[in-house]
């Protein structure tokens, strides 16, 4: 029998770490409860158990104080599925075939005689619309996968399932089992169609809201007014009342001594471990309504005001609790203060402003001004605690999406607010969040399926001119901001249809966070390709090279390349992606969209795979090409449930730190070659070779000598030498040890390590001599040999901070043992005849 040697443990140790890394990197999303939890009833379905979540609950007369109350929108209305045979016989007055019913609760004050109607709802004809209708619309036939999802409690869309040509309007209408999505429109044309009746068009998709009105008031006290059933007993054996007295904000002395009311904030129930999904309980007493409450809603049939949503007037004031004006404490506080200490900031807001352009918190504060724009990076967390969601004990993934903010003036309070818009692209799950553009009552601050009292929350808010303006070359504009916004529209869309198999699940390929990050990726190569085969603009850039404009766009030009490296590693896209930008451009007709799930697709888009990750890492390349930020976080904030806890969201093994620092480095270090590598390795080999040879040779240390090995045996034993001690060397002393920019750690600290790194690679050579390789000695303690080995060190550092790959390093470190071995000596000196020795 063979003797087993320990050279091969090292090697049989490496593969199985990790072949054990890929299995729980994949098992993390299908395995992972809180992405795909299982339910015997949908949230959504025992909410409907309850009246006050059905629209018919309110009526649709309303008597409303207009002084205290306005409108959650210009156009507001329920959005009600047509029958096929509506769809049939009914024609559109443009060429777009795709209508819906609204029945109208709010309109402009010269329209009020539509309100109560319902009217149709289509497209107004543009390109875009032509364009996105005949791109996301599609036939629906449900799969397996859609029953099996229904199955499991997720709310598909039922009522669309055979349905032909389904397009965006009737997908969002559609997206619930029945008609009470609430909508509002921003820009409406009303138009006769050939029977005199009148419709409505627009050109944009209709933005998901909560209530027909909204108000601020403060929350004074709970009351008992004892109305049959008004009290819900918790488990945590406190009873809630439901009514609340409350005072309404004073315009003029600005104050809440205006007039007072009372109003109901109903207990909604869950079915996911006796927990509510939000509670009135003590909500008076909440530190972050002391600046009051945005309440939305309607009035019941006994006129009492009944909320559902929420959300504090401080969590959209522009107001920072801290700023922050160096770059390093930013890169700092993204990565770890943001998410510090959560149970202690349970129920509170705070809000960051990190402007490290300016020098002081008013000057900082000055820079936003009404009407600006923002990029909103959103990112939620995991509910902890006794009644918590199941998680795996090593990480906890959260969800990322999209938003647009606008700097506001407030209605109520004239003063400066944000306006946040989510672009929520979203599996099919229990709760009947359906994707699309949700304002934040809608997605955040609904009673009913929002995430506002259950989960930590992460609002980053950027701005940076680069990025939100747009570009005029003549009569051409451009805007990466703009474009963003369609891309997500047109994934959304999508989504909503399971690119017609009615199921949009989470996978380790498609995500919310896998397909925001690829509406990105679109959005840079539509303006790259706008801006390459535009012959006018590039004129206009060589006509004005002093213009601020050109120099914005060499700006953008930056800050695109940055973006589009965070997304496609080393430049390795995915191929479904690719062919989405191609069809999207024009320049591939021949397919629509497509969506791979190939495992290879993992591999190539690992860094839009979790959403801490894309969240960070995003804000950390505006930070770095000059925007300001606000952080804006929220930890379970409302009323009181002492039987949750909230938990930051993390990247693989965000639980383990030290784990999940090694993995990051060793997937960021995993990636393909390119030219520019190419040059580093051959600059690295050239100048360690004309410092290394001339000393070696000086000391003797080296002879020219070759071996005599047979050459499949010459050649096997190079490919030894490639994986120990090359691979596996560079794998511990540079990739593990030395800090990826992604970190953004100092320079300071990164030369801490790269030190620290240098002299454990030096040290660790002897030391394997002393122990697992004894025909290392005496050659590893010689003087000589040492100091090549610091100076192959000192190269492969350099290196790997030129290309963070660990090929580069492999390769100049395999070069480098292999000449030595097989060409100077190093096999005599080591007495072996093969290459399986530690260098």
């Amino acid at each position: 029998m063979p003797k087993f040697k320990i050279k091969n443990l090292k090697f049989y140790c490496l593969l199985i770490v990790i072949i054990g890394l890929l299995f729980t990197f994949i098992s993390s999303f299908y395995l992972s409860p809180a992405l795909s939890q299982i339910a015997p009833e949908s949230n959504y379905i025992i909410s409907l158990k309850s009246p006050f979540n059905h629209p018919r609950y309110y009526p649709l007369k309303q008597t409303i104080n207009k002084t205290l109350y306005s409108s959650t929108g210009e156009w507001v209305g329920r959005l009600i599925l047509p029958t096929a045979a509506e769809k049939n016989k009914i024609k559109t007055l443009s060429t777009l075939p795709d209508w819906v019913w609204l029945e109208i609760y709010n309109t402009p004050s010269e329209n009020k005689d539509l309100e109560g109607k319902i009217m149709r709802l289509e497209w107004k004809e543009t390109n875009f619309t032509r364009f996105y209708v005949a791109a996301t619309t599609t036939n629906i036939k449900f799969s397996a996968a859609t029953q099996k999802s229904i199955e499991q409690g997720n709310i598909n869309p039922i009522r669309l399932g055979d349905r032909d040509r389904v397009g965006p309007l009737e997908s969002l209408a559609g997206g619930r089992p029945q008609n009470d999505l609430i909508v509002s429109l921003e820009a409406v044309d009303l138009m006769k169609d050939k029977g005199g009746q009148t419709i409505l068009q627009t050109d944009r998709e209709p933005i998901q809201v909560t209530g027909r009105y909204y108000a601020l008031v403060k929350i004074i006290e709970p009351i008992d007014i004892t109305p049959k059933n008004s009290q819900t007993c918790l488990n945590h054996s406190s009873c809630v009342t439901e009514y609340f007295r409350v005072r309404h904000y004073n315009k003029n002395t600005h104050k809440f001594d205006n007039l007072e009311e009372v109003i109901r904030i109903p207990q909604q129930p869950s079915s996911f471990n006796d927990r509510t999904f939000s509670t009135p309980h003590q909500i008076n007493q909440s530190p972050s309504g002391q600046a009051g409450w945005y309440i939305y809603g309607a009035k019941d049939k006994a006129g009492i005001f009944t909320v559902q949503a929420l959300k504090p007037r401080l969590l959209v004031q522009l107001k920072a609790d801290r700023t922050i004006l160096n770059q390093q404490a930013g890169f700092n506080y993204i990565k770890q203060e943001n998410w510090d200490n959560l149970k202690q900031k349970k129920g509170t807001v705070q809000k960051i402003l990190i402007d490290p352009k300016t020098n002081n918190n008013e000057e900082a504060i000055a820079q936003w001004q009404e009407g600006d724009l923002a990029l909103v990076l959103h990112l939620f967390g995991g509910i902890g605690g006794d009644k918590g969601e199941e998680h795996l004990p090593w990480t906890v993934t959260g969800h990322f999406s999209y938003g647009i903010a606008e700097i506001v003036r407030d209605r109520f309070t004239d003063e400066l607010q944000w306006d946040i818009k989510y672009q929520q692209v979203y599996a099919h799950n229990p709760d009947g969040i359906i994707a699309g553009t949700l304002s934040w009552e809608a997605y955040m601050g609904n009673l009913q399926r929002g995430w506002l009292g259950t989960r930590p929350v992460s609002d980053i808010l950027i701005k940076l001119d680069t990025f939100t303006r747009d570009y005029h070359f003549d009569r051409i504009r451009l805007s990466l901001f703009r474009e963003l916004r369609l891309q997500t529209q047109i994934i959304m869309a999508r989504y909503r249809t399971g690119d017609g198999t009615g199921n949009a699940a989470v996978t380790p390929a498609t995500s919310c966070v896998q397909d925001s990050s690829q509406a990105l990726y679109i959005a840079i190569a539509q303006i790259k390709h706008q801006a390459t085969i535009n012959p006018t603009i590039q004129a206009w850039i060589d006509n004005h090279p002093d213009d601020p404009q050109t120099h914005q766009i060499k700006a953008f030009t930056a800050l695109a390349r940055d973006l589009y490296q965070s997304l496609t590693p080393r430049g390795t896209v995915r191929p479904d992606w690719q062919q989405n930008a191609e069809y999207l451009a024009g320049v591939n007709n021949r397919n629509g969209f497509v969506s791979d799930s190939h495992f290879i697709n993992i591999i190539l888009s690992w860094r839009s795979l979790f959403p801490r990750r894309v969240h960070d890492e995003i804000a950390n390349i505006f930070l770095d090409n000059g925007a300001s930020l606000w952080l804006i976080r929220s930890n379970q904030v409302g009323g009181v449930d002492p039987d949750i806890l909230p938990l930051a969201p993390t990247v693989l093994f965000g639980q383990i730190p030290i784990v999940a620092i090694a993995i990051n480095r060793l997937a960021s270090a995993l990636t393909k070659l390119n030219p520019r590598d190419g040059l580093t390795i051959l600059g690295t080999l050239a100048i360690y070779s004309a410092i290394a040879i001339p000393f070696a040779k000086s000391t003797g240390f080296i002879t020219p000598s070759f071996t005599g090995d047979h050459p499949l045996q010459q050649g096997l034993g190079w490919l030894k030498v490639f994986f120990f001690p090359a691979f596996f060397e560079e794998l511990i002393f540079r990739v593990l040890l030395l800090p990826h920019p992604t970190e953004r750690v100092s320079a300071l600290t990164w030369g801490f390590w790269a030190i620290a790194s240098l002299v454990g690679y030096i040290i660790y050579h002897p030391l394997n001599a002393y122990s697992f390789y004894p025909a290392g000695s005496p050659t590893f303690f010689q003087p000589t040999f040492l100091i090549l080995t610091g100076l192959l060190g000192i190269a492969c550092t350099i290196a790997y901070s030129l290309s963070y790959s660990i090929w580069v390093v492999a390769i100049v470190h395999w070069v480098v043992v292999v000449v030595w071995l097989f060409g100077l000596g190093g096999n005599q000196k080591l007495n072996a005849k093969t290459t399986t020795n530690s260098n």
